[in-house]
């Protein structure tokens, strides 16, 4: 397929931008570690915000959810969507608490909360385990993306004259060398700027994917085939429509149809475990990861609430609509085309003209390389302030932390570049990721409002699933929903036996611990005795009012905007309504807390 020079144009463009703000953004980075991963703590709510929005909104993200719904229509998306419920715990709970444990990363959480070698052991395991393992997983689905969109967009493309290359046993198809080229473009402007440019990068980079994003699904729309929402309507199977699955069928079937049943066992693994139990980048329960960045890098608490709220409301109630609109388009227009999540890349290759084509490719490298840049300033920041910096060489100069990150970035993404030769399909990489770490979640909720929680704990959540996941996963016949509750229930038998078996956190750092975050609730009752000084927060019960009215709004506001472009107007408005209404309760709580004083 042959760009014409306008789209050539647009994508030169996008790229000149793109570094231009990382060199802007270059001496802001260079003066600290806390400047180049953590922005100097100055980002305000919207442009934190929107950065936590654009690294989710990676390439593999459209074909991923075009693989769920040509799988299991529309309800194929609880996946993802009942995510969330831990979304929306970080917002009201733990926003505020990442950002007054005023520290550089995730994991350097441990060093505060924990004592002793355990402590250490279990900083430098975490590093090693989400900064490098978990990382580089994720980094490589999100490259397999991005090689099926160049080979369908550019069937038979070579690599400067070469079809492929073997370096010590693994192949590297063109399409890979290619996708390796815009890593090291990536690390270049991501190296000099650190997360200041990433974010405003990120800023850039949503617009363009998101304008991208709906001008596709109208195209879609408006072609003949399709014949708009009625034409799919009229083509496609009802259940095809349905938000909500039906769990009244055994979730046994082959078919298409029978698939979209997923049953009881099915809908409790969505809705009932996988949102508190599993880790997930951007959707840890409690908070964590890159999300956790964001929020350590707003101004002060009320951006960090503020920033993490825009993000769960464009993350869930936004952004979702233009690609499934695309899959619906997609399963008309290719009904027999095996890999569905390339059918995405079919719609953009065969409809969209001169110009918007262009646009569209640019949309596609916003929302790779916006993921790309974040996911490796995050992992990054793990291997040098968590591992490099306290245990291989503490004590050297800020700068040269600085220096050894830039270096270390180039090296991360060169792995996940070889990992990503062993990844087939994206939408499997997303069920490992959540199935190896069941279990975690509640441990990682409960370390905030539980003195008893100790490194032991977090150790044996981390490890156990691995004890029994590859019995599972190849030797039995159990579909995912079921491998993961059974993991679920063997990490938490796990974790809470060695919890009671081993000693806790030694007492003068719970008690630094306690007067620096101040968590509510009654989980710190032995030491809050003991340190009647430190006002506790209070208002958890209105905290869980806003969790759950913040779930309805969001959740209301995605059917109903659904509704709205499937044509349904009376039907949306009934979802709008306990939107605002909950959108109102949130306000009133909040200024009940203190709201107003916060944000003057």
């Amino acid at each position: 397929m042959n760009l014409a020079a306008i789209d050539w144009g647009i994508i030169i463009l996008y790229f000149v931008i793109s570094i231009s703000i990382g060199i802007y953004m270059y001496r802001r980075a260079s003066a600290s570690t806390g400047d180049f991963f953590l922005s100097g703590r100055k980002l305000p709510w919207y442009i934190a915000g929107t950065s936590m929005v654009a690294t989710t909104f990676a390439a593999d993200t459209p074909l991923a959810i075009t693989e769920m719904v040509a799988e299991s229509g529309i309800a194929g998306n609880w996946l993802w969507w009942n995510m969330l419920f831990g979304g929306m715990l970080t917002v009201f709970f733990f926003a505020r608490l990442w950002r007054r444990a005023n520290i550089l990363t995730d994991c350097e959480f441990v060093s505060i909360r924990y004592s002793g070698k355990r402590a250490n052991f279990l900083r430098g395991l975490r590093s090693v385990y989400i900064g490098i393992f978990m990382n580089v997983i994720v980094i490589a689905w999100v490259n397999l993306a991005m090689v099926k969109i160049i080979s369908v967009m550019f069937p038979g493309v070579t690599f400067f004259g070469l079809e492929g290359l073997t370096v010590g046993g693994i192949y590297f198809s063109s399409e890979l060398l290619i996708v390796g080229c815009m890593m090291l473009f990536v690390a270049f402007y991501s190296s000099l700027s650190g997360l200041w440019g990433v974010s405003f990068t990120d800023t850039f980079q949503f617009i363009i994917a998101m304008t991208g994003s709906i001008v596709l699904a109208i195209m879609a729309l408006r072609h003949a085939e399709v014949g708009g929402i009625q034409g799919l309507k009229d083509q496609l199977p009802v259940w095809i429509f349905d938000f909500t699955p039906d769990i009244t069928a055994s979730g046994t079937g082959t078919s298409t149809g029978e698939m979209l049943k997923m049953g009881v066992v099915a809908f409790i693994a969505y809705m009932g475990v996988q949102w508190w139990a599993s880790w997930y980048p951007g959707a840890e329960p409690g908070g964590g990861g890159y999300v956790a960045q964001r929020m350590m890098s707003a101004k002060d608490e009320k951006h960090s609430l503020l920033a993490t709220l825009w993000f769960n409301i464009a993350h869930f109630a936004i952004r979702p609509w233009p690609w499934i609109i695309v899959a619906l388009a997609a399963l008309l227009l290719y009904p027999d085309e095996p890999d569905k999540g390339a059918t995405y890349v079919m719609v953009i290759r065969d409809i969209m003209p001169s110009g918007l084509l262009g646009l569209l490719m640019a949309a596609f490298l916003a929302a790779y390389m916006s993921t790309i840049a974040s996911q490796t300033v995050w992992g990054t920041s793990y291997i040098i302030n968590d591992l490099f910096k306290p245990f291989i060489k503490p004590g050297a100069s800020e700068r040269y932390y600085v220096k050894i990150s830039r270096i270390t970035t180039f090296i991360l993404l060169l792995l996940s570049l070889v990992v990503t030769t062993q990844f087939h399909q994206i939408s499997d990489a997303w069920r490992f990721i959540l199935a190896c770490s069941g279990g975690i979640g509640l441990v990682l909720i409960l370390r905030w409002f539980w003195w008893r929680i100790n490194a032991w704990s977090e150790i044996a959540a981390m490890t156990a699933p691995y004890l029994i996941y590859p019995y599972l996963a190849w030797h039995t016949p159990l579909p995912y929903e079921w491998i993961l509750i059974i993991i679920v229930i063997w990490s938490t038998i796990i974790w809470v036996t060695v919890t009671f078996l081993t000693s806790p956190t030694d007492e003068n750092t719970l008690k630094s611990f306690y007067q620096r975050i101040r968590p509510g609730g009654p989980g710190w009752k032995p030491i809050a005795e003991k340190m009647p000084q430190v006002k506790q927060d209070t208002g958890m019960g209105r905290l869980a009012v806003n969790w759950l009215a913040g779930s309805i709004m969001i959740m209301c506001t995605l059917f109903g905007t659904g509704k709205l472009i499937l044509a349904e107007p009376l039907i949306a408005i009934r979802y709008f309504i306990p939107a605002i209404l909950s959108a109102i309760i949130i306000i009133w709580q909040m200024n009940k807390l203190g709201w107003k004083k916060a944000v003057t």
